[in-house]
């Protein structure tokens, strides 16, 4: 008996160490990684509430303490404008604000960030032991239907550019809000994908060398993007929807398709981008909301700035339950099961998002997904991929085929008064 209970014993100190093991083999393999996420809102956190980025917060999932902490190299900051700017004007001016603003961030913490706007500055900063700082537009309505907006852009360091927001633009269809009472897709197939001059814009972009982001998209625009565009595009932010079935989140078919042209797609961590479960808690709240909403719409139905305000207030009542950490981990598989080890990386909308998962709160957590893909067997190639190389080598992709582009030839069109 005593024997028996002895070799229970080694068992039990064997399983600790070789648990002990991974976690350091873990840790050490994140800290020596190139760890790139390609969507933190960092700019409209501050815009809520200012904090200085310097010290650990208790609000927010982004600050310099917790990106090192989380081993992040390459966070790509959105430059994020609002749907309702589309429709206000001034688009431009809010993208040139935060623009501004994430080129400060960098420059006000020069011991620890530098900005960045290539693969080559990403590896240099991780030489250095710095954190690149780099920038990405979040809806295409910030160039104002202008090229050379566009090109101006990139000239300001933009390297990546969402091709919609929640809004269809006047040039490319939306998948559309779906966080909307009354959501319906129907309402933003408008041009049936990308317009004539939609096609151009992906064009131009290449020419460029700047990133086709096709997050947010509808599913006739993304099919459009990835037939015009003659570089590889990417979503750098969205998740699977075998596993969460949301418009936001990728088809098989549109991870295959994207993943056949070279490209990634960068994983989203919001709860509702990552569990199904969630999403029919979700919309079984929001429709018990639904005759509360109705009400509001009718009452003020001659007062739509106060209708919507009141309508926002009902909508954040809306609660459900939280996923567990480990659901990124099983869109991450998700996408390597269908488009390969090579096709997927990290975009998880920290800071853009009230609902990240349970063990995942910010940024100082990822390491916990390097841990976890050890556990499930993936080897450091695999992992390394995922945690930046992946992005790494799409965007060289991307250079590629800027420089097989043929030199403009003739100036951009100009704008004339009131377009």
């Amino acid at each position: 008996m005593k024997k028996l209970a002895g070799i229970v014993v080694l068992a039990a100190a064997a399983a600790f160490v070789s648990a002990d093991d991974l976690k350091e083999h873990a840790l050490r393999l994140h800290r020596s990684s190139i760890v790139v996420d390609t969507h933190e809102d960092v700019p409209e956190a501050l815009q809520e509430k200012w904090i200085d980025l310097s010290v650990r917060n208790t609000v927010g999932h982004v600050d310099i303490p917790r990106w090192k902490e989380g081993g992040v190299t390459a966070p790509f900051i959105a430059a994020y404008v609002n749907a309702d700017f589309a429709k206000t004007g001034g688009s431009a001016k809010k993208a040139l604000e935060f623009i501004d603003l994430i080129h400060s961030i960098a420059d006000d913490h020069p011991a620890d960030l530098v900005f960045a706007d290539s693969v080559a500055g990403i590896r240099k900063a991780k030489k250095d032991g710095k954190i690149a700082i780099l920038i990405g537009i979040e809806g295409g309505h910030a160039i104002e239907n202008s090229l050379g907006a566009l090109s101006a852009f990139y000239r300001l360091g933009v390297r990546y550019m969402t091709l919609t927001h929640t809004n269809t633009n006047d040039w490319a269809d939306s998948s559309g809000n779906f966080f909307r009472m009354d959501f319906d897709p129907k309402t933003y197939a408008v041009h049936g994908g990308l317009t004539d001059f939609g096609k151009q814009v992906v064009l131009e972009m290449n020419r460029l060398g700047m990133l086709v982001d096709v997050s947010h998209v509808s599913e006739k625009t993304m099919a459009d993007a990835i037939a015009v565009s003659k570089a590889p595009v990417f979503a750098s932010h969205s998740s699977c929807r075998a596993l969460s079935d949301i418009p936001r989140n990728m088809t098989d078919d549109q991870i295959r398709a994207v993943a056949a042209k070279g490209g990634v797609v960068m994983v989203n961590v919001s709860t509702l981008f990552l569990d199904q479960k969630s999403v029919d808690a979700y919309l079984a709240a929001r429709a018990a909301l639904a005759p509360q909403v109705a009400e509001i719409n009718e009452r003020l139905k001659d007062d739509p700035k106060k209708r919507d305000e009141e309508v926002r207030k009902v909508m954040k009542t809306v609660h459900y339950p939280d996923a567990d950490w480990t659901k990124a981990v099983d869109h991450i598989e998700r996408v390597m099961k269908i488009g390969g080890p090579q096709s997927v990386g990290l975009g998880t909308d920290f800071d853009g998002i009230d609902d990240p998962p349970k063990g995942l709160e910010d940024v100082a957590q990822l390491p916990k997904l390097t841990e976890e893909l050890l556990r499930r067997g993936h080897s450091d190639e695999e992992i390394r991929g995922v945690l930046g190389e992946n992005f790494l080598k799409f965007w060289d992709r991307v250079e590629a085929a800027k420089k097989a582009m043929p030199p403009r030839t003739e100036p951009l069109p100009f704008s004339k008064p009131g377009e």
